[in-house]
This record gives C-alpha cells, sequence and structure tokens, in this order.
C-alpha cells in the first residue's frame, strides 16, 4: 500500500514538472491547470519540489530550479553529441549568420539540444530543451527520412497529421513522397510549415548504417537576406563532416 502511495505521489510531482514544458514560469492556477491536479495538490507539491532544488519561485508564481538544470546537463549521451556537434554549429553561423539549431527524434516529436542565434534574432516557435511535431520542422523530416520503419509507422500512427500552418503537410501520403524525395538529395526543407514567415533547410546526421542520429539546421526569415538555396551546401557539408566526426568517435 505505501510503495503504491509513493507511486502516486511521484506520478503527481512529475506531472507538475511537466507542465513547464510549455511555459518558463507558471502560477498556481496555470500549474493546477496544466497538470490536472487540485490547487492545493499543485500548491503543496510545489512547496516541496521547491525544497528540494527542482522548482523556484518567481514573481509570477514558480519556475524550474537549478537542480533539474544540473541534472539535465548529466545526461551523456545527449550532452557528447552537443560538444561534439557544437564547433560544427558555429562554423555554420559564422557561415550563414543565420540561426543554427541541432535536434534528436522523440517518437513524434523533435527535440531540440542546441540553438545558436547570435546577435540578430530570428523569431523562432523552438527552444533550447523545447518540442515540436516532428512532420512541421526540415530537422523531423530531415530524422524520419533517413529512419526507414521509423518515418513509415510513425505516419502511419499520427494520421490526420496536425497542422500549425496552413502550409503544414498534413496529407500522409504527400509527406511519404517528401521524406522520399529528402532521402534521395540529403536534404530537407521547412518552407514556413512550422511558423508563418520562417524557412529552415536540414541535413540528417548519420550513423556508419546511414541511420539518422540526429540533424542539424539553419533557420532564416522568408524573402529574407538569405534564402535556403543559398544556405543548403554549406547545410549539407556540415552535416556530412559533422556525421563523419560522430562516427569516429562513436558517438
Amino acid at each position: 500500500m505505501k510503495s503504491s502511495t509513493n507511486d502516486a505521489v511521484l506520478d503527481r510531482a512529475v506531472r507538475l514538472l511537466d507542465a513547464f514544458r510549455t511555459a518558463p514560469e507558471l502560477t498556481l492556477d496555470e500549474l493546477a491547470e496544466r497538470s490536472s491536479l487540485a490547487r492545493s495538490t499543485a500548491h503543496r507539491l510545489a512547496g516541496q519540489l521547491v525544497r528540494l532544488g527542482l522548482l523556484e519561485r518567481s514573481q509570477r508564481g514558480w519556475r524550474l530550479g537549478m537542480a533539474l538544470f544540473e541534472l539535465g546537463q548529466l545526461v551523456p549521451s545527449q550532452q557528447r553529441l552537443r560538444d561534439v556537434a557544437l564547433a560544427y554549429m558555429e562554423d555554420l553561423y559564422e557561415a550563414t549568420k543565420e540561426t543554427v539549431q541541432l535536434a534528436v527524434l522523440d517518437e513524434s516529436e523533435v527535440l531540440y539540444l542546441e540553438i545558436i542565434s547570435g546577435h540578430r534574432k530570428v523569431k523562432t516557435p523552438s527552444r533550447r530543451g523545447g518540442r515540436m511535431p516532428a512532420h512541421c520542422t526540415a530537422l523531423g523530416k530531415a530524422m524520419l527520412a533517413f529512419s526507414d520503419d521509423v518515418g513509415r509507422s510513425w505516419i502511419a500512427r499520427n494520421h490526420p497529421l496536425v497542422t500549425r500552418t496552413a502550409r503544414t503537410l498534413a496529407d500522409p501520403r504527400e509527406l511519404a513522397k517528401e521524406l522520399q524525395d529528402i532521402r534521395r538529395a540529403g536534404l530537407a526543407y521547412d518552407r514556413e510549415e512550422a511558423t508563418p514567415g520562417l524557412v529552415c533547410v536540414a541535413a540528417p546526421l548519420l550513423t556508419s548504417d546511414g541511420a539518422a542520429r540526429a540533424a542539424m539546421s539553419v533557420s532564416m526569415p522568408a524573402g529574407g537576406r538569405i534564402t535556403p538555396a543559398q544556405v543548403a551546401p554549406a547545410v549539407r557539408i556540415g552535416g556530412r563532416a559533422l556525421s563523419r566526426e560522430l562516427q569516429r568517435l562513436h558517438v
């Protein structure tokens, strides 16, 4: 009985922490609503998590605590990937002066590991540690295209596809065809499919057997000073070079 009670408390605590996925700070009412917990329960658990360093008080209510940041930096596989990729991302930023992103695929979503935006920030829906539906992004499509059965089964499970803009590919047949094109070209594009006014080109980071380990991209304003076609060669070269380095280091 005690074990069951402990499991229930742990489940509520995880739900409370999970509520911060979509916002950096939350009020008590927002915490209760997003975690589907009673207001009194959310308040009590938040107080306990503050004492443990997992949450911090803020002017609005609560935000994630420093202890979670410290633990997150210790995740070995993704931290190693980020460390190796950072120099290549910086090279891409210097070549393009546009936003450079690194992400991995987590089931139906893209999980952003690192973003370099520089001083001239482009408004994007992504953030480090954030998520987006894979089919809406160049990063996600690049990884789905080189995941073979994963890409096909993902499309089959996620019908109809979520739309974020009028340009999002919502037809599974159209998406499957685009993934085939991406596999042939070695590059994926987001044509204002995640956010109006934002375009992106991405390259998969491949393992020695040709599967996508992660992906790297450059995002820019649609109709801006530079186009995806101009950036594509640098993204392709950077992706291939980083893939070789990850394979050499067995990351």
